[in-house]
């Protein structure tokens, strides 16, 4: 499992840093509506970024996240996975039960939701971003490690305690399978006492990474557990703001601001 409902970024909001936010409806090439959220930048930075949640899909999470992202510059969108057999309508609350949703995504829905994401982010009536991001967390962060293998035309992915290994029942490509065919630079965030992703299926990614000539950083920190980047995972605040420090640097390392 990954955040709880009640869970919230450990992030300080910046006051004045947000232009505007709310919930939207957003339809893929396939003509699949789908829920999303956006927040848009008080003072632009030049990057964007899709925000792919974990397996509950778009929860208020990720809705506090973008505008976390919104705050520092980057135009934020959050998507929601679950249009083609939830709706629009259903929240993703309590009584949301999410897995018989996530048993039937498969990587062509996916694919095509985070294109109509991306389409949005780049539509923007300020023109289009400089450089284009994933951010991804649990079972959206394994998604984010294959985004720069989808033509997304992206200038980096992070990935928060993605799984590298291993099929899903989804389809999504095993993201120490196609490193050759990853267009940009990735950025893997993972706990050091996370038992689902083991420090051999680390060192399995780092040198996939490598040997493909991937731009890359995985980071681990000792002693965090799977989601640590959580308001109620008090215990892990220096990690928490360490990896919150380091998706921004990574933004702004990969943003052209000329």
């Amino acid at each position: 499992m990954c955040f709880d409902l009640d869970s919230r970024p450990p992030i300080a909001p910046i006051a004045g840093g947000s232009l505007d936010h709310g919930s939207i409806v957003l339809t893929a090439s396939d003509g699949n509506r789908f829920l999303a959220f956006r927040a848009r930048p008080a003072h632009p930075s030049g990057a964007a970024i899709v925000i792919l949640p974990d397996v509950r899909g778009l929860h208020p999470y990720y809705e506090e996240l973008a505008l976390r992202f919104a705050e520092t510059g980057v135009d934020a969108l959050a998507i929601d996975y679950f249009g083609r057999t939830a709706g629009v309508d259903a929240a993703r609350d309590d009584a949301f039960e999410f897995m018989p949703h996530v048993q039937h995504t498969t990587i062509a829905g996916l694919t095509a939701d985070l294109r109509a994401g991306a389409v949005e982010l780049r539509n923007g009536d300020a023109g289009p971003p400089s450089a284009l991001f994933t951010v991804g967390f649990c079972y959206g962060g394994r998604l984010a490690f294959g985004t720069p293998t989808l033509g997304l035309g992206l200038a980096g992915a992070i990935g928060f305690y993605g799984s590298p290994v291993g099929a899903h029942a989804s389809g999504t490509p095993i993201p120490t399978e196609v490193a050759a065919a990853m267009e940009c630079p990735v950025l893997g965030i993972f706990g050091g006492a996370d038992a689902s992703i083991p420090p051999a299926d680390i060192a399995t990614f780092e040198t996939a990474l490598a040997s493909a000539s991937v731009d890359h950083q995985l980071i681990t920190y000792p002693g965090a557990p799977h989601s640590f980047l959580d308001r109620k995972a008090a215990d892990f605040g220096t990690e928490s703001n360490a990896a919150w420090e380091a998706s921004l640097a990574f933004i702004r390392e990969h943003t052209d601001r000329e």
